[in-house]
């Protein structure tokens, strides 16, 4: 009896050289794969060029960029907005042990904004903290006061913040108010006029901010907050660049025009860390989609998408992907675009 059992034991048992080939094989294949999308983009790019209406423009000042162009030239819906993922995760976990893992932008929120950046994105859980996935960081009051620092230290710039609570945690409580409280003097409240709309008409209110609750009532029309379908996107979740690049193509030509839009529409130039994946942290990853923000502008043009591209976001955000946005607005401005 006892060398039958053994005997099919064996049988049911898996060899674990294997699976252990199994895995090796399936991590070569993956790397293959993903060296060949960076190979496809990088092609494309030689193919194409960086170039689109307004890819020649370098603000003067990028903390005062709008300003630049005009507030009374320049209507929110023809403002392409540069954006930053996660925005407020540069002190996230620890340093060199978890942080590499969760942290998407190495700037504070005000030093994004005195860069350039216009859309903030910002995920809090029940305990008023940043945080990404299960790690948490500072208070989300240092965001809140670095928005205000912003806002004091210019005279025409409009920021959208987004502030949602993370999957898998509950609301903060009284948040919506307490958000109130904190931004009320700078807050545009939530109405579609707004949309078509110049800059000098908003002043001297200059802060959209997107509220998106799991449980919480929404915002209503009227109030101080936006409600979340003022602020949408097709985020789909991969590490592969050029499947979140056609992939970022595709649903942004499903969308109508800025002219026509209510609400605004975003498109992430990032890539995700897999779990399957032996490369985990976020740089080296987003880093493989990166480089090819005005690429992507320059093919949404080629492909007649160019009056439907709004808010373009990005981790890691520098000077030059900026410029980019900034330059598409001052075309659509200027009626070249």
């Amino acid at each position: 009896m006892a060398s039958s059992s053994g005997s099919e034991s064996g049988k049911k048992g898996s060899n674990p050289l294997e699976s252990m080939g199994a895995f090796f094989s399936s991590q070569v294949n993956r790397r293959k794969l993903v060296t060949s999308e960076k190979q496809a983009l990088a092609t494309r790019l030689s193919a194409a060029g960086e170039t689109f209406p307004g890819s020649e423009h370098r603000p003067e000042d990028r903390k005062k960029w709008m300003a630049e162009l005009g507030p009374e030239k320049v209507r929110v819906h023809q403002v392409v907005w540069p954006g930053t993922h996660d925005s407020a995760t540069n002190k996230i976990g620890i340093p060199f042990v978890t942080r590499p893992f969760a942290q998407c932008q190495s700037l504070t929120v005000y030093e994004q904004l005195a860069a350039g950046a216009r859309v903030i994105d910002v995920r809090v859980q029940e305990e008023r903290s940043v945080c990404h996935g299960v790690l948490a960081t500072y208070s989300v009051d240092v965001v809140l006061a670095d928005v205000n620092r912003f806002l004091a230290e210019t005279e025409s710039e409009v920021v959208i913040l987004e502030i949602r609570t993370e999957f898998g945690h509950d609301d903060p409580p009284e948040f919506g108010k307490y958000l109130v409280e904190q931004l009320g003097e700078h807050l545009i409240p939530q109405d579609e006029a707004v949309f078509h709309k110049t800059i000098a008409e908003l002043l001297p209110r200059r802060l959209i901010c997107v509220w998106k609750p799991h449980k919480s009532p929404a915002p209503k029309p009227g109030e101080p907050l936006w409600s979340a379908g003022y602020l949408k996107d097709n985020w789909i979740d991969t590490d592969l660049p050029e499947t979140k690049f056609e992939s970022n193509i595709k649903f942004l030509g499903q969308q109508p025009p800025v002219a026509d839009r209510r609400f605004f529409y975003r498109v992430e130039n990032t890539v995700t860390p897999q779990a399957d994946n032996p490369v985990l942290c976020v740089k080296p990853v987003t880093r493989r989609i990166h480089g090819y923000a005005r690429l992507f502008i320059a093919e949404v043009f080629a492909k007649g998408l160019g009056d439907k591209l709004q808010v373009f976001s990005t981790d890691f955000i520098d000077g030059d992907f900026v410029d980019a946005c900034a330059g598409v607005t001052k075309a659509r401005v200027e009626g070249t675009a």
